[in-house]
């Protein structure tokens, strides 16, 4: 056991995927536009509405009926999950060195049958992972509700911003159906439940709260990124968009994860006055071949950093603020977009 934890979001830090929205491309008739759709709503009910008792990331209950529709079970998402996993750029050798430098989780919004596909992938104890637990095989819809839900279905897809409509279908009409008890009982780990996970890493770990670094890059991390940095630990916005970077006290644009690699190597082995203070001089120098020596940064990691940037065209590690903030939401909604696609990278 370390004295110090790691925790990160799973897809856009260490996957390019959105798996429940490829998901529903894959199995559901314009699945991906309906997706998209509920995802905006999800966005409004958390941000504008600030709906009581509602987490962040509920699209991810919002679609259930309509996989339930096309008979999507448990097996069909663990063999697609398997089978579409999409990494960031060295985020395998961030989790190598990480093995042995820091207490190291995964707490992500996804539902559990991808997490446990990453996991394996990525070689993290499944164990030290936080995910949505979701039993698709246990909901069910008879005969009539599937109608119903495939009419709603339509008057979404030809409504798109008619959010009160949206209101009535799933808080009206789906509501008195049987398989909404069910969905309720779904712990959806984002916003709040993201912060509810790192309590409980805080307290296995036995560590103090501003001994963490969380890195995130959605709506779903602003929670947990605001706790980090309340508590004077590091948060990091990797290729987020507006909603971290208006929290996370770090940004890191990169198309690798290997300038994660840059400040989880100096936060595990200093207090976060160093990254602080390497972030500053990252930023003011002209040999970062010399800066990294100077910081005594892990070989692999400097080897692997220079290697991918030789061209110098270096990652943005910088402090958020006022100044800067427009300047690096446009870089980094530009590199969430362009390695992660349109349609994921346009995701809140």
């Amino acid at each position: 056991m370390f004295e110090k934890s790691f925790i990160t979001d799973c897809e856009g830090p260490l996957t390019l995927n959105d798996n429940a929205f490829e998901l529903a491309t894959k199995f559901i008739e314009k699945g991906d536009e309906l997706f998209k759709i509920l995802s905006l709503y999800d966005d409004y009910l958390v941000d504008i509405v600030k709906k009581e008792n509602y987490k962040a990331g509920n699209t991810l209950k919002l679609i259930l009926p309509f996989f339930v529709c096309e008979n999507l079970k448990n097996k069909d998402m663990v063999d697609f999950s398997q089978n579409n996993i999409y990494s960031v750029n060295d985020s395998k050798l961030l989790l190598k060195y990480l093995k042995n430098a820091m207490n190291t989780y995964i707490v992500s919004t996804s539902y559990g049958q991808y997490i446990e596909a990453v996991s394996n992938y990525m070689e993290v104890p499944f164990e030290n992972t936080f995910y949505t637990n979701v039993d698709v095989d246990s909901l069910t819809l008879n005969d009539d509700e599937i109608k119903k839900i495939n009419e709603f279905k339509k008057l979404i897809l030809e409504n798109p911003n008619d959010y009160e409509l949206f209101d009535d279908i799933f808080f009206t009409q789906i509501s008195q159906m049987s398989i909404y008890e069910k969905i309720m009982e779904i712990e959806v780990v984002g916003g709040q439940g993201k912060k509810l996970a790192i309590d409980k890493i805080i307290e296995r770990d036995g560590i103090d709260s501003d001994n963490m670094l969380y890195i995130g890059d959605s709506i779903t991390d602003v929670e947990p990124l605001e706790f980090a940095r309340a508590n004077n630990g590091v948060s990091i916005s990797f290729n987020g968009n507006e909603y971290p970077l208006k929290v996370a006290e770090i940004a890191i644009v990169s198309p690798s994860a290997i300038a994660t690699a840059v400040i989880a190597n100096i936060y595990a082995e200093n207090d976060k006055g160093k990254v602080l203070k390497f972030i500053a001089d990252y930023n003011d120098s002209n040999d970062l071949k010399e800066l990294f020596n100077q910081y005594n940064i892990d070989l692999e990691i400097k080897e692997k950093f220079f290697d991918v940037f030789k061209n110098e065209n270096y990652p943005i590690i910088q402090l958020i603020c006022d100044e800067n903030y427009e300047e690096i939401l446009k870089d980094s909604k530009y590199m969430r977009t362009n390695i992660r696609g349109e349609d994921i990278g346009g995701l809140g």
